[in-house]
């Protein structure tokens, strides 16, 4: 089998969409043209899975990147693509639920997926029950008879507890409930899930396979036998992510693994340093001994990406901002998984629901780029200063 790093570059290069060119172009269509009747209809009854059909069903381009990353997923079946995370997350849990079904939701969820969840899957008569990441095997006491889908994400982008998937996935085999997992802070290069049993990975290309902070899209790779009613329920609500967007996001993948190695080594290298701060209460990085879940990472993963976050020790959301503000090698915004650092304020007690957020002080999440890690270290040392100074 190639390693990752090969798979990487060489996946989703079939030479009838490259047409020997290195990359495949931009295929960009709505109407596609034929050339009788019979051929429209018979195309028409057919699978148009990687068949020129309508321009919503994509084009070599769009194809292209789709094999790649279910190439990276061992084991894994199809792999769609989607005009943000958000929306092949809403699209995967449509695809799974129906009215009166309960799904199972991490008390740590990224908060566009907790919103989905008491908002629109709660009007179409789904209930969310929300639970302790770390419940591990222990959500079998939560599972019924209406229990019909298990999300997972791991770790989560706010507090980064570790879950135990395969625990909870072997529960979900046993009692015939499907599980999907948000992955997109490890990507498959650092947890390939669907050879743990996971159904169906979810991906905000956005981050990591995108790389450039350029490009909303993302993508849900289906396990065996599982991608058919993915495939149904995306073409019913019009799911399709542009040519272009595809492309970027195929440039950016070839890149990913020297990225992610970046970024991973220089994150952790900075969360080391933070810990021996005495302005720092906690360190957030799953790779850390003392993180939420860190025995399961150490066994589960192969890796850690270049998002964590830390305490503050005591201060206030003033000290906090004078911080942030100040820094000059982070910029502050949402996302992450590009090639610059961000920092931004997060305040997980809001979203929380069977879980409690006490901590020693306000939390800070990093991004840590590609920017050379001493730099870093100096912007947050000064930072550090201003926050003492706010602190007094």
């Amino acid at each position: 089998m190639k390693k990752d790093a090969t798979r990487i570059v060489s996946a989703g290069r079939k030479p009838e969409w490259t047409q020997g060119i290195v990359n495949p172009p931009v295929w960009r269509a709505s109407t596609i043209l034929y050339d009788s009747v019979a051929e429209l209809r018979g195309r028409g009854a057919a699978d148009t899975h990687h068949k020129l059909f309508y321009g919503r069903r994509g084009t070599p381009t769009q194809w292209s990147l789709a094999d790649a990353l279910t190439e990276l997923e061992p084991g894994a079946e199809a792999t769609l693509l989607y005009p943000s995370g958000v929306a092949a997350l809403t699209t995967a849990l449509l695809a799974v639920l129906e009215p009166g079904d309960q799904l199972l939701m991490p008390d740590s969820a990224y908060d566009p997926t907790r919103n989905f969840a008491t908002g629109m899957l709660k009007r179409f008569g789904v209930e969310t029950i929300f639970y302790d990441p770390l419940i591990g095997a222990g959500i079998a006491d939560l599972c019924t008879d209406r229990t019909k889908a298990i999300l997972m994400e791991s770790p989560g982008s706010l507090t980064f507890e570790v879950q135990d998937v395969p625990a909870i996935v072997s529960v979900a085999k046993e009692r015939g409930i499907t599980t999907l997992i948000d992955n997109t802070w490890a990507t498959p290069l650092l947890f390939p899930v669907i050879e743990l049993g996971v159904d169906y990975t979810i991906l905000a290309c956005t981050k990591y396979i995108v790389g450039h902070s350029d490009v909303m899209l993302g993508s849900v790779t289906a396990a065996p036998g599982q991608y058919q009613r993915l495939r149904a329920a995306t073409y019913e609500l019009g799911q399709t992510a542009s040519p272009d967007d595809a492309w970027l996001g195929a440039r950016g993948l070839r890149t990913m693994a020297v990225r992610l190695d970046q970024h991973g080594r220089s994150a952790l290298r900075i969360a080391q340093w933070l810990k021996t701060r005495p302005e720092i209460a906690r360190v957030l990085h799953p790779a850390l001994p003392d993180c939420p879940g860190h025995a399961i990472f150490a066994r589960d993963f192969k890796g850690a990406s270049g998002l964590f976050s830390f305490v503050l020790n005591g201060g206030n959301d003033a000290a906090r901002s004078a911080l942030i503000d100040g820094l000059e090698h982070f910029g502050i915004g949402y996302s992450w998984g590009g090639f610059e650092s961000l920092a931004i304020p997060v305040d997980p007690q809001r979203h929380r629901s069977v879980t409690t957020w006490h901590a020693e002080g306000p939390l800070v999440r990093l991004q840590i780029g590609l920017e050379d890690p001493e730099d870093l270290i100096a912007d947050l040392q000064a930072g550090l200063a201003r926050f003492a100074d706010a602190r007094g």
